[in-house]
Formats: structure tokens, sequence, C-alpha cells
């Protein structure tokens, strides 16, 4: 793991952090029991690119307190650059190792973004995984900017509830823009998790393991989701592949 912020790697100028699902659960946990203001992204080529192309949305991201490398083509490009060990951090699956270590440690948890009916399934499945775990707030927002009256009732509904280990789940980059905004306001750990709701409440397959370990579970969603992911995937991924092999040459020519 790296030891401080100069040590950690980007990608096309994005901070991406060398970590692990042990060492992100660890930190998360850390920070909660500290009654911390923190937020953690967990980035994909589609963030990585969103931050290229907006330098508002890339500054969001490195000033992150974690941003883990949730795409495999983020893992690929951090063995690239030395760290030979790195594997993916994904989103659902550290939303889960979460969960099961705050239950043991008695972390309230809260879920905020989706529809009510993915919240109610998800909050009944991960209690029924994690019976000890003290799930203290859900909220399903409107897809709407919310009224700085109404953000005001999510700030201290949030703060009365005690939740230390907040799940955001608002999509990419909604979700890590509001985290930015809240740090500070809100005495939780906010981790975006973008697609984790509905994947764990079984609204969404995930894709077979192997296509995930092959890099292709953009496959997978494309062909569950074709009409809202297609113009994504085809504006996002051909792009970051180009960038990132000249970004490679030109470390490797530097070197």
């Amino acid at each position: 793991m790296v030891k401080n912020l100069s040590d950690i790697p980007t990608i096309l100028g994005t901070r991406v952090d060398p970590t692990s699902y042990e060492d992100a659960t660890r930190r998360v946990a850390e920070w909660a029991l500290a009654e911390e203001s923190r937020y953690v992204c967990v980035a994909n080529v589609h963030m990585i690119m969103e931050a290229y192309d907006d330098p508002t949305y890339r500054a969001v991201l490195n000033s992150a307190d974690l941003v883990t490398p949730d795409g495999m083509p983020l893992v690929w490009m951090l063995r690239r650059k030395g760290f030979r060990k790195q594997q993916r951090v994904y989103g659902p699956e550290l939303t889960l190792r979460v969960c099961s270590h705050a239950a043991t440690k008695g972390i309230p948890v809260g879920f905020y973004g989706g529809r009510s009916e993915v919240l109610e399934a998800l909050e009944r499945r991960v209690k029924e995984r994690y019976p000890r775990l003290d799930v203290a707030f859900s909220h399903s927002p409107p897809f709407r900017p919310l009224s700085v009256e109404e953000d005001l009732d999510v700030v201290e509904k949030l703060d009365a509830s005690g939740t230390r280990i907040l799940f955001v789940g608002l999509g990419c980059p909604k979700q890590e823009r509001w985290m930015a905004e809240h740090r500070g306001r809100i005495k939780a750990v906010m981790l975006g998790v973008g697609a984790a709701f509905n994947l764990i409440a079984g609204f969404l397959p995930q894709a077979p393991g192997w296509m995930q370990r092959a890099g292709l579970e953009w496959m997978f969603r494309l062909l569950q989701e074709p009409t809202r992911l297609a113009p994504r995937y085809f504006k996002h991924n051909p792009r970051f592949a180009i960038l990132a092999a000249v970004e490679l040459l030109r470390e490797v020519n530097h070197s």
C-alpha cells in the first residue's frame, strides 16, 4: 500500500489508489469509528473518462480520501505502473465486506440513492446476510436536484440516525459530486458504490466471474441495458484504450 498522497499513481490524470478489500474496509471502519467525515470513490473506465473530460469532476476524485480500482482496465494499468499484485476492488463486493465488518464492530450504516423498492430489497438482503448489522438510515431521493431545504433535511436526519458509514448509490458522476459537497457536513464515511444497490438487491444480474476477470463486464451490462449504456461505452471505451496506451508508452520512454 502507498504511504502518502504523493505516492498514489494516476491514470489519465486521475488518482487511483493501490489498495485491497482488506485495506479499504479497515480504513473505512477506522474513519467511521473516529466519527470522521470522509468519502471513497469506486472508479471504473467511465469515471476516469468523465474526469478526463471535466477538470472539476477530476478534482472531486483527486480530493477523495480513497479511490479504489473497480474496473479491470484500471487494475491492469496499476500493474503496468509497478503495482504487480493489484487486484480489483469491486463496488458490490466492497459494500458487502464493509457491511460484514460494520456488523461485527457495531457501526451503524445507511443507504442513500436508488428507487424505494430497490432500497427495501437491499436492506432485506444485507440484514439476511448480516443479522447484527444496524441499518440506521435509508432514503430514496428524487431524481431532480434537491432544494436547499430538502438537502438540509437529509443532513439532519442522517446525523440524527447515528449513521457512520453511508453507501451512496446515485450513479456517476452525481454521487461523487454529492459526496464531495457533503464532506464535513455529514459525520459519516461515504462510499459511492454506483450500481451496487441494484446488483445486491437482485434488480440487475451480475456478470459471470470469468467475464469480470477478463474485463468484459461492460459487455454483459451492455446486453442488459443497451439503450442506457451504449452511448457511454462507445464514447468512452475506445478513447480510454488509446489514451491509456499512449500514457504507458510515455512512461516507458521516460523511464
